[in-house]
């Protein structure tokens, strides 16, 4: 089955910070990371691993980030739909939205997927419904009239277990991350439960962290993961990104 399940990246954004706010005391120029998303295609259906940021972030091109700025980039054709209609995937017929978290640059483009339903933590809905922190959880974003599946720590997506939904705490009150089995080995989508591998090699936790405790039981797991040979995608790492081809077969 697993030479049946195949992994695409896109970028669907870019994240501009300086080193420090990934760990805290590093310094150097900013940091031009991707904001990215998958899709995972089975022979039971189609799931996206975020969506990504919204149109209503785009800029113009004279109008880039410049060094030192600390802020979110999406340019026109960035959108979920268009990275997917380029591989000749018509957007209404993905199945299944795994949103890792429902941060303004994880779902921002789940208004593209009309017939897909949301799977979600039911921690993660509560937190987006009852935080005050509206340009982190924005409505416009994450309640898209979709369908929504809340569960309550892992789940088979498929039953098969080649796609394995995880709980990975601490980031944000239900984050998420997902464990596809290709036919090359196991590939760890993380989402911002990790931004980069260097957050993992010093174990060090940004401050943008709800629960410290949990951040760093996630870390833990990580690390044991990756030490038995899973490979982990990491949120926001763009070191990492240069190594990934967009829109062809993840190969490990």
């Amino acid at each position: 089955m697993t030479d049946q399940v195949t992994l695409y990246a896109f970028n669907c954004g870019w994240f501009q910070c300086n080193p420090g706010y990934f760990v805290e005391g590093d310094e150097g120029p900013s940091m031009r990371s991707p904001v990215p998303s998958y899709l995972i295609t089975h022979p039971k259906g189609r799931a996206l691993f975020d969506t990504g940021m919204g149109v209503r972030f785009r800029r113009e091109m004279d109008n880039k980030l410049v060094e030192g700025e600390l802020g979110l980039e999406w340019f026109e054709g960035m959108d979920i739909a268009t990275r997917l209609k380029a591989i000749d995937v018509d957007p209404a017929s993905i199945d299944w939205i795994v949103n890792s978290h429902l941060h303004i640059d994880h779902c921002g483009g789940n208004a593209h997927l009309p017939n897909a339903t949301v799977i979600i933590q039911a921690l993660e809905i509560e937190a987006a419904r009852t935080s005050e922190q509206r340009y982190l959880y924005t409505p416009e974003d994450y309640d898209t009239g979709q369908p929504v599946k809340a569960i309550a720590g892992e789940h088979d997506l498929f039953g098969d277990g080649t796609v394995r939904i995880v709980p990975t705490y601490g980031h944000s009150p239900g984050h998420q991350s997902m464990i596809v089995k290709l036919a090359g080995g196991e590939v760890l989508l993380a989402g911002d439960c990790c931004y980069t591998e260097r957050n993992l090699d010093v174990m060090v936790l940004p401050k943008a962290t709800t629960d410290m405790e949990l951040g760093m039981e996630t870390y833990r797991r990580l690390d044991a993961l990756r030490k038995s040979g899973t490979r982990i995608l990491f949120g926001h790492d763009g070191k990492q990104w240069k190594q990934v081809t967009e829109g062809v077969p993840f190969v490990l």
